[in-house]
């Protein structure tokens, strides 16, 4: 459970959510705004309070405070790809802190392999995040999340914030992330399409519960249970799924 503020403003976020993933699993975390899917992301990474229950990852049950060893690997790529870069640290910098940070050597060749792993030129090593489009940001936010070599992200609507077109590209190349490198993907959406194309199940969450869990392949089928899950089905009708490819590598 996560529970944010006190006295009457108190409000339980999440409440008695329970699920488990497994390793290489991509998972999703699906509902409208306000249903604590991103709130339970943050509960992972430490950055909302958990009131009861527990946190494992490899069966080690993480304690109040995330460390060095945490991040190394979990690592977490949020929604706002303007926010979540210093607008005014180079690209260079970004990528170079969490080698700092953890003490990692070959710092040029780790920068420039990261680069490339999210389709990006050397030529954007030193540039400053403005001078970047949006899908370029979100694939430096990639690729920060990255450098580190995790085994797990944290995905947090990587690509609601951007042009259907570039959104497209950007799942594209976290597909072929997760199958280059074994990736474990706990992915969070309001868009039931882009969770069902990108993972093999998925829970359906409202008012910071558990509404139904859905398995591979009842989404194709339309073999769901409740009344919410069906309507936020109906809502995704329209989506077109991403054809396989990145498409431009900058965009």
């Amino acid at each position: 459970m996560v529970t944010l503020g006190e006295g009457r403003s108190r409000v339980d976020a999440v409440k008695g959510v329970s699920f488990q993933v497994a390793p290489g699993e991509s998972f999703g975390l699906v509902g409208e705004s306000g249903s604590g899917k991103s709130t339970i992301l943050r509960a992972i990474c430490g950055l909302a309070p958990i009131s009861s229950g527990e946190v494992l990852v490899d069966g080690e049950r993480l304690g109040a405070r995330r460390d060095k060893r945490f991040a190394a690997r979990v690592q977490m790529v949020f929604q706002d790809p303007y926010g979540s870069l210093h607008p005014r640290h180079t690209i260079d910098r970004i990528l170079s802190e969490p080698l700092s940070i953890h003490k990692l050597k070959d710092r040029d060749r780790r920068v420039l392999q990261a680069l490339s792993d999210v389709g990006l030129d050397p030529a954007f090593r030193f540039r400053l995040p403005h001078q970047l489009s949006g899908g370029q940001r979100q694939r430096i936010a990639i690729a920060r999340a990255l450098i580190l070599e995790p085994a797990v992200l944290l995905l947090d609507e990587p690509t609601s914030a951007l042009d259907a077109s570039i959104q497209a590209e950007v799942l594209n190349l976290l597909t072929r992330l997760r199958a280059e490198r074994q990736l474990t993907y706990l992915f969070v959406s309001h868009d039931l399409a882009v969770v069902d194309h990108m993972c093999e199940r998925l829970l359906v969450m409202r008012g910071g519960e558990a509404v139904e869990a859905l398995e591979e392949g009842r989404l194709a089928t339309r073999d769901v249970r409740s009344d919410y899950a069906r309507a936020l089905m109906t809502a995704s009708d329209g989506f077109v799924r991403p054809q396989s490819g990145l498409g431009s590598p900058v965009g």
